[in-house]
């Protein structure tokens, strides 16, 4: 059982969280300099604070928060010892919004209660470390996704640098972590990076890159040759981008600045070009549950201009048998197949890819038109959370005529 003072610290966070504040930048600002609190208290005031938010609509608002916060691990204890029992009608009304059913093509049941448990932690070794990382950090699993994307001859698995982390460490204080061998980064993200197979020497654009973790994963796909250019409109993320480049050993990158507008930061024409873009982040609900009460329509409605904007803006970047790859950690459909749809409508220059090239290193041509039958090569794809674990992303890709 959750202790009072750990309830009560608990409590107090929750009166910060805000729509501007988000539950993980307040745990963060407020928890992460607290190194008098123990790394076990931490986890549980952070382990309290999703679980109101996962099961707020379970819970008696007049009731004091940090009865609140009780009753809501108690129903977190009974969903993990029985998640059947609850009813697909009681989870769909009370688990989200009640708008996101007409967002969406589909609201599964296994997605619903896969918002509902705890999320699992992804890291992502870096190539030359892959052998002995599981021995260094222990409490490692490589991830099981040969059946997302069948395999052509000769080709290799997806994402066989995936690793769930079961331990009880905090990895960021690991000297394997210090030392670059590997970075926390979830599933469905490291799946983005082995849609666009980048190869040695090739020159690629990440437009959105934040604070670098797909640019971080391009490098380590390209052996750190060639070059990426990594923008941005977050002066403060590109800072970040630079220091996590710098711990990992990559240098084959550019950190620029870009709002997204019409004209791009280099007259450069790249072999590929990642638009990994800012979106409503339903398919992160489970990781950020505080998220499910604070979008809106309105924002999946906006964002979802911004994403067509981006692919516009950053297309003509592309050389000819260039690779487009265009992917949102959300699921609804205004900001999935709508973007995608409208896309491809507007530009016939553009022709779908396989998302998954089914062998990496073979030439892009040979990629595009080739087929071997039988084989499953979407070119666009929804990866659900409670397949895979791990975020809900959707993917498209494209190479241009």
């Amino acid at each position: 059982m959750t202790g009072p003072s750990t309830l009560n610290r608990a409590a107090r966070l929750l009166a910060l969280i805000t729509p501007r504040a988000s539950a993980d930048a307040v745990l963060r600002r407020e928890l992460s300099p607290r190194r008098d609190l123990p790394p076990g208290e931490r986890r549980d005031i952070a382990h309290a604070v999703a679980a109101y938010f996962r099961w707020r609509r379970w819970l008696d608002e007049r009731e004091p928060p940090q009865r609140q916060l009780e009753a809501a691990l108690a129903w977190q204890r009974r969903f993990a010892a029985a998640p059947d029992a609850f009813k697909p009608e009681t989870l769909a009304a009370r688990a989200v919004p009640d708008w996101i059913a007409a967002a969406m093509d589909t609201v599964p049941v296994d997605w619903l209660r896969h918002l509902q448990r705890e999320p699992v932690l992804w890291i992502r070794a870096r190539k030359k470390f892959v052998a002995a990382l599981p021995r260094t950090l222990g409490d490692l699993a490589p991830a099981q996704v040969t059946g997302l994307v069948e395999s052509g001859p000769g080709s290799a698995p997806p994402a066989t640098t995936a690793f769930r982390y079961t331990g009880p460490h905090d990895l960021f204080l690991t000297p394997a972590f210090q030392e670059g061998q590997f970075e926390i980064q979830d599933l469905a993200s490291q799946l983005v990076g082995h849609a666009c197979a980048p190869r040695p020497g090739e020159t690629w654009w990440d437009t959105c890159a934040g604070e670098g973790g797909k640019t971080l994963h391009l490098a380590d796909l390209m052996d750190n040759q060639g070059l990426i250019w990594a923008s941005d409109r977050s002066a403060r993320r590109l800072s970040l981008l630079k220091q996590r480049a710098a711990r990992a050993q990559v240098f084959n990158y550019r950190a620029v600045s870009w709002d997204g507008g019409p004209r791009p930061p280099t007259k450069t024409r790249f072999d590929g070009v990642l638009i990994d873009a800012p979106c409503s982040g339903v398919g992160t609900w489970h990781r950020h549950p505080d998220a499910r009460w604070t979008t809106s329509p309105a924002d999946v409605y906006e964002l979802a201009a911004i994403q067509r904007q981006l692919l516009d803006h950053a297309a003509g970047s592309l050389k000819p048998g260039g690779r487009l790859v265009y992917a949102v950690c959300t699921l609804t459909r205004a900001e999935t197949t709508a973007v995608a749809d409208g896309f491809a409508a507007a530009h016939p220059e553009f022709k779908p890819a396989a998302v998954f090239p089914r062998v990496p290193s073979e030439s892009l041509e040979a990629s595009r038109e080739a087929q071997i039958p039988g084989l499953r090569t979407p070119t666009s794809v929804t990866l659900w959370p409670n397949e895979i674990h791990a975020n809900g992303m959707f993917i498209a890709a494209w190479w241009k005529r």
